[in-house]
């Protein structure tokens, strides 16, 4: 029988809008897109596109949470718990550093000049993320640092999951925003900037939680 979990609500939601913004921001194809879209469709077909994507995430995010729940007697031990989030902070500094040294535009393919419907945007967008099962690796990672799964507490991994899909949600909609702000300054070396900032947080974020990991000074509560 699983142990009584205090779970604090404000805190998975801080949980859940941060990984739903971590796994959306790094400059991939679909933020290429996204912003391409934006650019030359106008900002709803930039957010929509923003939409399908976050679709795809919550859908792997509801996988990684569905199969993680079922080795919480593993996970929940001190000892695996630590290696886990140490593992965690690791990859996610991996990521961080890949972001930064990483060029997007280097896979950039040109933007279609239909419109087309918002529904067939966000569809292909939808598409596009939902071909790279791959991010299940970093939902793994942010779960494992921040203690982000609690079953047999459906009300609020409900709760939780919602404010992960409403970080990426939010995240699409202030990027789209932005870039429909700067479009007259904006050029395709704006992503190389994105993408490195973007890197740049997630690497000191990260690191930072390396360091509280490995010292405790901090705590998870449940």
């Amino acid at each position: 029988m699983m142990p009584f979990l205090h779970i604090d609500l404000l805190e998975l939601i801080l949980k859940g809008l941060l990984i739903g913004i971590i796994a959306s921001a790094p400059m991939g194809p679909v933020g290429i897109l996204c912003i391409q879209r934006t650019l030359n469709k106008g900002r709803w077909y930039g957010f929509v596109t923003g939409i399908g994507a976050a679709v795809s995430d919550i859908i792997y995010a509801l996988i990684t949470g569905l199969g993680m729940s079922f080795v919480m007697d593993f996970i929940t031990n001190p000892t695996n718990k630590f290696i886990l989030q140490l593992s965690g902070s690791i990859v996610l500094l991996l990521f961080g550093i890949y972001c930064f040294r990483s060029d997007p535009r280097k896979n950039m393919h040109k933007s279609s000049q239909s419109k087309g419907t918002l529904w067939h945007n966000a569809l292909t967008a939808f598409l596009v993320t939902f071909s790279n099962p791959l991010i299940i690796f970093l939902f793994i990672a942010c779960y494992a640092q921040f203690a982000f799964v609690v079953p047999h507490h459906p009300v609020e991994m409900t709760l939780g999951y919602m404010s992960l899909i409403s970080g990426a949600l939010l995240w699409w909609y202030g990027l789209t925003w932005l870039v429909d702000k700067v479009r007259a300054k904006f050029d395709m070396n704006g992503i190389q900037i994105i993408n490195r900032i973007i890197g740049g947080l997630v690497i000191v974020f990260s690191f930072a939680m390396l360091i509280g990991t490995v010292f405790n000074l901090y705590t998870i509560h449940y």
